[in-house]
């Protein structure tokens, strides 16, 4: 496993590296991602051999608490960072905390900002839902021939302005395909089929947390019904301490505090003479 100084000036192991990651264009061999929040979730990942979860820039930290070996990339949210200023002075806080690269939905000219500074910046194209009234709706990108022209415009403009990598969201297998052999971005694949680099799913869709899976996705568990029974057992428990409530069930003698007889008699006493 490799060992780097992270840009907290730290000494540590990472799942892999940017410069490994560049390394997979055209062996055929994959990594993956997945989110992670929580602490829980980056140790569950790493547990799992997942070699990259990405997360929001303000819980780099809390994702660092379960895991000091995979590839975290921090999200920078759009109303969180809108100035150059402020973009620069959230990459820098994200990676300083043990993120290893930011991803940003914004233009070209925040990904050059970020890309001067030599902090490792994914983009994101094909299909991207806060943008998706370009698009007309939440639907796959690029199944034109001008459209994919148009999208491959975008992976070369987005090279030029720096990224390393591209977050590649529902875009048509085949052009992804065609795509992934021209460019040297490390592509990264959600919903976009197997031609990329990276291959991505939301951690909620793997292991069946969400009410609705989107087409591209698959669950590998059903932590929905474990989360409903959580739910049942916690109503149920809470019923049982409300009924022996109001039944006079609870608090027993075995539950309270005692003292001894002859203490509370002297406690009655001096509390009659106080009273006289």
């Amino acid at each position: 496993m490799p060992r780097i100084f992270d840009f907290g000036g730290r000494e540590v192991e990472r799942s892999v590296t940017v410069a490994d990651l560049r390394a997979l264009k055209g062996t055929g061999r994959h990594v993956a991602q997945v989110t992670a929040e929580t602490a829980d979730e980056a140790a569950a990942a790493e547990a799992a051999g997942v070699e990259m979860v990405v997360c929001r820039a303000a819980n780099v930290l809390r994702v660092r608490e379960g895991s000091r070996r995979v590839f975290v990339t921090a999200a920078l949210g759009f109303a969180d960072a809108v100035t150059g200023d402020e973009i620069l002075r959230t990459a820098f806080r994200a990676i300083t905390s043990g993120a290893d690269a930011v991803i940003t939905g914004r233009g070209n000219d925040s990904v050059r900002l970020l890309a001067n500074e030599q902090i490792p910046v994914m983009g994101h194209l094909g299909f991207v839902p806060r943008k998706s009234t370009w698009v007309g709706g939440i639907r796959a990108v690029g199944k034109t021939a001008v459209e994919a022209l148009e999208l491959w415009d975008r992976f070369r403009r987005l090279e030029d302005a720096g990224a390393f990598a591209v977050e590649c969201e529902i875009i048509p297998a085949q052009v992804m395909a065609e795509i992934n052999r021209r460019t040297s971005l490390v592509t990264v694949s959600l919903g976009s089929g197997a031609e990329a680099d990276v291959i991505f799913l939301f951690t909620s869709d793997i292991c069946g947390e969400s009410t609705r899976l989107p087409r591209h996705a698959r669950a590998w568990g059903n932590l929905a019904a474990l989360h409903q029974a959580v739910r049942d057992a916690r109503i149920e428990a809470l019923s049982g301490f409300r009924k022996e409530v109001a039944g006079g069930g609870y608090p027993s003698d075995a539950e309270v505090a005692g003292i001894a007889e002859a203490e509370l008699e002297e406690f009655r006493a001096r509390l009659e003479a106080a009273r006289n």
